[in-house]
C-alpha cells in the first residue's frame, strides 16, 4: 500500500542573477519514507532544502504540507510545522556548551531562568538513546568536526519532528558513528517520520533510502525506487553521462624519504612516527577520536606537538607555527574548507592570490604584478577546472567541489613538496570527486608526497600506497597495497583490537 503524501513541491522555481537554481520542480513526498536527494553540486539539492525549510523564497509555485497549500515557508513556520534541517555547515555556537547548543533558542525554562540541569539531562537521554558518548557540559567549541555532525543530529531529536532533512550528515563521520546515524533513521522511520536525505554517497542511498529524486541543473531528471535503478543509472541520470567510478591507475614509484616523524606527541596523541616518500599517496585511517586531524595540525604547525622530532629532506626541522611548514614546502587543505580552507566573503582571485603574495609582487612596497597573477590564476583554473565566470567570483558562491579546487590552487602555486589533504573529497559529488582524484594522482607522479585523511574506506583503498590506522591517539598498525582489507582495516581502528604481526612503525 503506498504512504499517503506529506509534503509536496508543485511548479516550484527560483531563480539568481544568471542562474535558474530551480526550473518547474514538482515532487510528491510520502509520509514514514526516506526519500534521497541526489544531483552534482549546483544541481539544485540545497536550494530545495532551504525552500522548504523557508530559509528562502520561491520564485513560484507552491509547497502543499498536510494538504494545505501556502506560497512559501518561513523558519518559524516550519518549525512550527515540524520540519527541522540539519544542515551540513553547522550551527552551532562554539563558546556554549553541547547542552545550551541543544536548546539553543528554545531553551526550558525561559530565556531569564533557563532549566540548565533538565538540559543536561535531556541531552544525555538523548546521547544514550543514539548511542553516543558526548560530555553535555562540554564547549562545543572543544569538539572535533565529527563530534559536532552528531551534536547537529541530536539536536533534532529535541523537537517533535514530521519531516527531518539531513544535508551530508555522514560527511564528517567515520563508518561506526554512520552505523548510529542509519540506526537512528530507522527509528525514526518506524515512528512515521518523513526523512529527505542528501548525500554524494551512493552506497549510503541504495543501503537506507526507498526512493531517490534526481536533480539535474535546476531540473527534476527523474523519480526512483532504489529496487529499481542500479549505482550507475543513477549517477549517469545526475550527470547526464557515463561516469567511470574507478579510481585513477597509479604509473609512479615512490622515492626516496622526504618526510619523517619520530614520537609525536600532543592533543591527546601519543608516539606517533612515520616516514612519507616522494611520489606517494599515504593514508591515515581511524575512527572519530582517534587523532588523525590533531596530528595533521601539529605537523603544519596549525597546533603545538609536546614533544617528538620532524625530519624533512634529512634534516631535523621545528615547525611551531603554520609558517614554517609553508617555509619548507608543506601544504595542508584542512578538513573543513568553509572555515579553515577559504575566506568565504572573499574572490577566488583573493583567496589563491593571499597564499602567493610573494611570488606576485615586487619591490619593498609589495606592488602586485597583476600581469604575473593573471597567469597563475589561469594556469589552476585550467589544470583544476574550476567552473567559474570569472576570478572576481566570490568563493561562497561556488559549488563543494569548485571550493575544494581553489583550496588545492592555493597550495600548487606555492610548489609544495607535501601536500596533506583533510577528508578531500567531503560533501563534493561523484563527477568533482573523480576529478580531485585525478588531481592528487597527477601530482604524486610529479613526485609530490601526499598524505591523505579520509574517514572513506573505499576512497583510501582506491587512492594509497600504505594506509596508518590510528586508535585512540596510537598508531595501531601500518599496511602495505597488497594487504588492504576493508575488515582488517576497521579492526586495526577498534581499540579492543590487538594484531600480532602488524608493523607498528613506518
Amino acid at each position: 500500500m503506498e504512504r499517503p503524501v506529506i509534503l509536496e513541491l508543485k511548479h516550484i522555481t527560483k531563480t539568481y542573477p544568471g542562474v535558474v537554481a530551480l526550473d518547474d520542480i514538482n515532487v510528491k513526498i510520502r509520509k514514514g519514507e526516506v526519500l534521497a536527494v541526489a544531483g552534482e553540486n549546483g544541481a539544485g539539492k540545497s536550494t530545495m532544502m532551504k525552500l522548504i525549510s523557508g530559509a528562502i523564497c520561491p520564485d513560484g509555485g507552491s509547497i502543499v504540507y498536510e494538504g494545505k497549500e501556502y506560497e512559501a515557508m518561513t523558519p518559524a513556520l516550519s518549525k512550527e510545522l515540524g520540519i527541522t534541517v540539519v544542515y551540513q555547515e553547522f550551527n552551532l555556537v562554539s563558546s556554549l556548551s553541547v547542552a545550551e547548543n541543544m536548546f539553543l533558542g528554545d531553551y526550558p525554562g525561559g530565556k531569564v531562568m533557563p532549566d540548565f540541569r533538565y538540559m543536561k539531562r535531556k541531552t544525555r537521554e538523548i546521547f544514550d538513546d543514539m548511542g553516543i558518548d558526548i560530555d553535555p557540559s562540554a564547549k562545543v567549541g572543544e569538539l572535533s568536526t565529527s563530534y559536532c555532525q552528531l551534536v547537529e543530529i541530536a539536536k533534532a531529536m529535541t523537537r517533535e519532528l514530521k519531516v527531518l532533512i539531513l544535508d551530508e550528515p555522514t560527511a564528517a563521520l567515520t563508518v561506526h558513528e554512520t552505523e548510529i546515524l542509519f540506526r537512528l533513521i530507522e527509528k525514526l522511520k518506524k515512528k512515521g517520520t518523513t526523512i529527505l536525505y542528501v548525500s554524494h554517497r551512493m552506497s549510503e542511498m541504495f543501503e537506507i533510502c526507498d526512493r531517490v529524486v534526481i536533480f539535474r541543473d535546476g531540473r527534476n531528471v527523474g523519480v526512483e525506487n532504489m529496487s529499481e535503478i542500479t549505482m550507475d543509472g543513477l549517477i549517469q541520470k545526475m550527470v547526464g553521462h557515463e561516469v567511470s567510478d574507478t579510481y585513477p591507475r597509479r604509473k609512479n614509484e615512490v622515492g626516496e624519504v622526504i618526510l619523517k616523524v619520530e614520537n609525536i606527541c600532543g592533543l591527546g596523541v601519543e608516539d606517533i612516527s612515520f616516514e612519507l616518500h616522494k611520489g606517494e599517496i599515504l593514508g591515515f585511517s581511524g575512527l572519530v577520536g582517534a587523532g588523525r586531524t590533531e596530528t595533521m595540525r601539529m605537523l603544519f604547525g596549525a597546533d603545538r606537538y609536546e614533544s617528538g622530532t620532524i625530519y624533512f629532506e634529512g634534516r631535523q626541522v621545528e615547525i611551531r607555527k603554520p609558517e614554517d611548514a609553508c617555509d619548507l614546502g608543506i601544504g595542508f587543505v584542512p578538513e573543513d574548507r568553509k572555515t579553515q580552507g577559504v575566506a568565504q566573503n572573499l574572490s577566488i582571485r583573493q583567496n589563491i592570490s593571499l597564499a602567493i603574495l610573494k611570488l606576485v609582487s615586487s619591490g619593498p612596497l609589495g606592488v602586485m604584478n597583476f600581469q604575473k597573477e593573471n597567469k597563475i590564476l589561469e594556469r589552476y583554473k585550467s589544470a583544476l577546472s574550476i567552473k567559474t565566470p570569472s576570478f572576481n567570483q566570490l568563493v561562497k558562491n561556488l559549488s563543494g567541489g569548485n571550493q575544494q579546487k581553489v583550496v588545492l590552487s592555493k597550495w600548487l602555486a606555492r610548489n609544495c613538496k607535501v601536500l596533506i589533504v583533510d577528508e578531500p573529497t567531503r560533501g563534493i559529488d561523484v563527477g568533482a570527486k573523480q576529478e580531485i582524484y585525478e588531481i592528487l594522482n597527477d601530482l604524486a607522479e610529479q613526485g609530490v608526497a601526499i598524505i591523505m585523511v579520509s574517514s572513506e574506506m573505499p576512497e583510501l583503498i582506491g587512492m594509497a600506497d600504505r594506509i596508518i590506522v590510528l586508535s585512540e591517539g596510537r598508531k595501531t598498525g601500518v599496511l602495505n597495497r597488497e594487504e588492504f582489507e576493508q575488515e582488517r582495516i576497521l579492526k586495526l581502528s577498534s581499540h579492543e583490537f590487538k594484531e600480532e604481526g602488524v608493523k607498528t612503525n613506518g
